[in-house]
């Protein structure tokens, strides 16, 4: 599963072989979240509050890289690293 964002201790994943919806994986710690990328809804998992936060508005800005990840993810194009949250 590639790492494609990192960011304080949040690390942001997306697998070739994933299912529709188009969504990422969140992964801080122990836990585990799974982020729908058009509406940011949390499809399944938890993270701390502050974690999700921070995953929110890291998404909100990179929707876009985000989508174009997901297709070229689709297309078993190479993923680029999106900027991290600064």
């Amino acid at each position: 599963m590639p790492q494609i964002s990192y960011f304080f201790g949040i690390a942001i994943y997306m697998y070739y072989t994933d299912h529709a919806p188009p969504h990422f994986h969140a992964e801080y710690g122990e836990d585990e979240a799974v982020y729908k990328i058009e509406t940011l809804e949390l499809l399944r998992g938890k993270l701390p509050r502050r974690a999700h936060g921070l995953v929110l508005e890291w998404a909100s800005l990179r929707r876009e890289e985000l989508r174009t990840n997901w297709l070229r993810a689709r297309a078993g194009e190479r993923l680029t690293v999106i900027l991290p949250l600064d």
